[in-house]
Formats: structure tokens, C-alpha cells, sequence
């Protein structure tokens, strides 16, 4: 079972993902700065650098975003020219353009965005210039992907495109219409606005994060809502009955004296989730090192000396059960970019090959896409992992201001 826990107060609102109760995602916003991922905005182009084939667009927030050519071309790979044309064929300065956000400002850089537009809905990403239809790799078995992949194709007008979501699994023609319909109301509402403003201008807003969280890891029939404020409940509660009428969710109004983080209990392994050295379950540890592209993960036995008579078994269970706990620590940790683990040697290909599906197969449970490159000629596993929004926990910190987050001062 899971269950959703949402604490809210005056500047901050977080979310906790719990499966019998063991944290795996958490979220934070402050309730002043609404994210910007996946709103649109009516920009102008200040500056086109044929050098990186890219341009920067003023959409009116603190930096320029930047606009890759490839977020400029025709989103369907059959509809792009042959050989990529230069960026000043496509962009000129001054020029005003209708672009959506795909990755938040982050550090120093500025928003990521993008002309490939897409609205997410409960069981429907709407593409409304994509021309395709693509189910979710997670819906089984093939035979229901095959009637989902048909039913797109009957649902959607010309030029249209959708991706049919994992929730979308077993519903019928008349839910995915509806879904579908709300979606375009959206994107007509939005198209109209932007031949109407002058950049740079927001004109759509994603929902805040509560509303996104039940919207995307919600399951109304199984999962159980707890939520501490009261306008925030009437708010999702009024945004529940909008995407799914006539459903009756488990969402309960929080009235304790004890903190609902505290009660539940998130908090507590908040503090043990994000340190830098975990414990796992039979004795081993992990040590997690972050910069700002690049994590590394190193894997010990600690105290962990083994059930059988091999080291090669204590090794190898031990990579397992570090593979299960590093899957849900990069997506409670929201990690992007490049990961490298180093798991302990192992010397039977087997066992190596079992870690690999191990951790493919926890990575599959994760929202957010990843791709494992595989083992270096050094042992070390090599993988990637997207990157939208800034992690909920990176929020509550800074770098220390007398080592500069290096974690050593000069002496001398």
C-alpha cells in the first residue's frame, strides 16, 4: 500500500511517497516560487550562437532560457530534415516564439526549453504537434499495449500526437476521450493566448505540487491521501473530482498535536536517507558523493561478513541489496545526470549480470527516465538519470560557508 503524505505551512509545501511505509520520493516548493517545468511562456530570442547551435530566449525570469536546435525541429524524427540545418536558419534575434520548459533554472543555468510541447494528464501526455501515439513500456501484457496503441490512433485528429500513460492500462474509450478532450481545451486555451500577448509573458502555469504528485504516483482505488492543512485538502479534493468524477479516494485531514512528518514517520529517514553514508539492511553501507553533473557511489560489506561459505556470495549479496537501495535513493534523492557505482569486484559474470537486473528492475518502479550504460573496464557501473526540477531536499541547504562544500577548511 501507499500512501501520499502532504505537510504544508506558510512558505513550504512537502510531499512524502510512502510503500509500507519506506520513503521512496519526496518533494518540496516553496508556495512564493511556483516551479517552472512543463508551464509555457511566450519568449523572444536575444541572442543565437551559431557556435552551439542553440539560442537564448528572454521569457522573463532572472536568466535567458536556452532553446537547443533539436527542441526546434519537428518533434516526429520522420518529419526532420536530413542533415540538421543551422540554428540561424531557424532563429533570428527579436524573434517571438510560444516555448514550454522542460528543466528548471538550476545553479547557475538558466531554464531549458523546448518547442515539443506536451500537457500531462491523468492517463494521456497530449503532444498536440507530435503526429504519433506511444504506449508506456510499463503497461502489460503486449496485447493491451496493441489495443491502447489503436485506441490512440482512433482518438487522435491529424497531426495530433499522445503518449498513453501506465494508468492507462484497462480504461476504456470513453475515459481516455475524456482525458484526451480536457487536454486540448488546454492547448487551444494557451495557443490563444500566446497569439495574443507580447513576450516575454507566462501563459500557463503546471499545477502546484501537491495537485502534480496525486496527478502522477496517485491511485485513487488503493492508495491513501494524508494531508495537514484544510484549503490545501479542499483544493486537491476539488482538482481529484475534476480528473476522475465520481471516484471516492482515501483522503484523511491530519489533527494531531505531533508533527505529521513525525507521526508518520518521514522525517526520521529523511535525516538517514540523504546522508552521505547509508546502512544497508545486512550490514554493508554506501557512501554517496554528489557534484553538480556527477554522483558516485561506492559500496562496502561493512559489517556484513557473510551467510555462506564464499566470499564471492557475500560479495554479490551484498551489490543486491546495495543495487535495491540505490535505485530508490536516486529517485528519492531526484539525482541527475551521471551516476557511477562501484560495486564490489565480482568474479562470476552471473553475478554480475544479477546486480545488472536487479537494479534495472528497481529502476523500472522510478517516474523519471534512466539509462544504464553499463560496466567500465575498471568494474564500475556507468548510468545516466534525467533531470527536471531541483531536488525537494537540495532546497533545505546551502553550501557551508567556510569550506565551500568541500567538507575541509585550510588550516593555514
Amino acid at each position: 500500500m501507499k500512501q501520499l503524505v502532504v505537510h504544508h505551512e506558510s512558505e513550504w509545501t512537502q510531499t512524502a511517497l510512502l510503500e509500507n511505509g519506506r520513503l521512496i520520493e519526496f518533494a518540496a516548493e516553496r508556495v512564493c516560487e511556483h516551479g517552472t517545468a512543463g508551464s509555457f511562456y511566450k519568449g523572444r530570442i536575444v541572442n543565437v550562437l551559431p557556435g552551439m547551435q542553440a539560442a537564448f530566449v528572454d521569457i522573463g525570469l532572472k536568466k535567458n532560457a536556452f532553446l537547443y536546435i533539436d527542441d526546434m525541429l519537428p518533434a516526429h524524427l520522420d518529419k526532420q530534415p536530413k542533415s540538421k540545418p543551422s540554428i540561424e536558419q531557424l532563429a533570428r534575434r527579436g524573434q517571438q516564439l510560444l516555448v514550454q520548459v522542460t528543466k528548471e533554472p538550476l545553479g547557475g543555468k538558466g531554464a531549458r526549453v523546448t518547442t515539443h510541447y506536451s500537457l500531462p494528464g491523468r492517463y494521456i501526455v497530449f503532444m498536440p504537434e507530435a503526429d504519433y501515439v506511444a504506449v508506456s513500456k510499463k503497461v502489460e501484457p503486449e496485447t493491451e499495449r496493441v489495443r491502447l496503441k489503436s485506441l490512440g490512433e482512433h482518438l487522435r485528429r491529424s497531426g495530433e500526437g499522445m503518449i498513453l500513460r501506465t494508468v492507462a492500462g484497462g480504461q476504456d474509450d470513453a475515459t481516455l476521450g475524456e482525458d484526451l478532450a480536457r487536454l486540448r481545451r488546454q492547448w487551444e486555451s494557451i495557443r490563444e493566448s500566446a497569439e495574443k500577448a507580447e513576450a516575454p509573458r507566462e501563459l500557463y502555469r503546471d499545477l502546484d505540487l501537491a495537485e502534480r504528485m496525486v496527478r502522477d504516483v496517485f491511485d485513487p482505488g488503493t492508495d491513501e491521501l494524508i494531508m495537514d492543512d484544510a484549503l490545501q485538502r479542499e483544493k486537491v479534493c476539488a482538482y481529484l473530482e475534476r480528473m476522475m468524477p465520481g471516484v471516492q479516494p482515501r483522503v484523511s485531514m491530519y489533527r494531531e498535536e505531533a508533527p505529521l512528518f513525525d507521526a508518520y514517520p518521514v522525517e526520521h529517514q529523511l535525516h538517514r536517507d540523504f546522508g552521505r553514508k547509508i546502512w544497508l539492511p545486512g550490514g554493508g553501507y554506501l557512501v554517496w558523493d554528489q557534484t553538480e553533473a556527477l554522483t558516485v557511489v561506492d559500496v562496502n560489506t561493512g559489517k556484513f561478513t557473510g551467510t555462506g561459505d564464499s566470499l564471492e556470495k557475500t560479495v554479490t549479496q551484498t551489490n543486491l541489496e546495495a543495487a535495491e537501495e540505490i535505485a530508490r535513493l536516486l529517485r528519492l534523492r531526484d539525482v541527475g545526470g551521471i551516476v557511477i557505482v562501484d560495486f564490489i569486484d565480482m568474479q562470476e559474470e552471473g553475478n554480475r549480470t544479477r546486480v545488472l537486473q536487479c537494479l534495472e528492475e528497481r529502476l523500472a518502479k522510478d517516474r523519471t527516465q534512466s539509462h544504464i550504460v553499463g560496466w567500465t573496464k575498471l568494474g564500475l557501473l556507468e548510468m545516466t538519470r534525467k533531470k527536471v526540477r531541483e531536488s525537494g531536499a537540495g532546497l533545505f541547504h546551502e553550501v557551508c560557508g567556510a569550506c565551500g562544500g568541500t567538507g575541509r577548511i585550510t588550516l593555514r
